[in-house]
């Protein structure tokens, strides 16, 4: 059966699109377009409450039961559990050096890169101490992604894994958030082996011809920073 993609083309949404690539499973996307505020239309709204992409629908979940999800980690742990793949491997100690490092993902480097993309692309007004604290932790994040990667191939280890996909679709466009890879070659030569790989290619092409270009319009701006994001739902 196919799964039902609710997403947009950001790096959240891409880490779900690269998992349906990489294990070759049929799904269809629905565009959720967050500049318009479709994240708020009730029928988004019946899948996540939380009103951010991605989320999935699943008619095969588990007990042959539907499935909607959100988060785009739990997604790809899903994933992995429902098809068997070592992209969440079994044995212990690779299973959970892998989560770690998905946590690292879900905790550090998204959260930190998007207020760096928001206070120093989207904000109207610049507030120089919010730049600089992102601007630091966005590099620091980096020597820590290099460090790690000086010493194993992928971050989980030896093996291209969920952690991977989490992390690169934050990690790829680095001179958005000022960052320079040739500083980070451990960090570039891991960025560059997976950009390689056809499924993250197709991946990273779902639904690009939707992404924004140019600067953000004030309706885009309330819909995904305004006042509209603290309506009661």
């Amino acid at each position: 059966m196919t799964i039902e993609v609710w997403t947009w083309p950001t790096p959240n949404g891409h880490k779900v699109h690269i998992m349906l690539e990489e294990l070759g499973l049929p799904y269809t996307v629905v565009p959720v377009a967050i500049g318009k505020g479709e994240q708020f239309r009730p029928e988004f709204l019946a899948i996540t409450p939380n009103h951010r992409i991605p989320a999935i629908i699943d008619p095969d979940g588990p007990g042959g039961q539907p499935l909607k999800l959100f988060e785009s980690a739990a997604i790809l742990i899903y994933l992995a559990e429902k098809t068997g793949s070592d992209l969440l491997p079994q044995d212990p100690v690779a299973r959970y050096t892998c989560l770690q490092w998905v946590m690292f993902q879900m905790g550090g480097v998204g959260p930190m890169f998007g207020q760096y993309n928001h206070f120093a692309n989207y904000a109207t007004e610049k507030l120089p101490y919010a730049i600089e604290r992102y601007t630091n932790e966005v590099a620091r994040l980096h020597r820590v992604l290099d460090k790690r990667l000086g010493e194993a191939p992928y971050l989980a280890g030896e093996a291209y894994s969920i952690a991977d996909i989490c992390t690169f679709p934050w990690v790829r466009n680095s001179d958005r958030r000022g960052i320079d890879l040739a500083h980070y070659p451990n960090v570039q030569r891991w960025h560059d082996a997976i950009a390689a790989r056809p499924a993250v290619q197709r991946g990273v092409e779902v639904l690009a011809d939707n992404q924004r270009r140019g600067s953000m319009t004030a309706e885009e701006r309330e819909n995904m920073f305004g006042r509209t994001q603290f309506t009661a739902r």
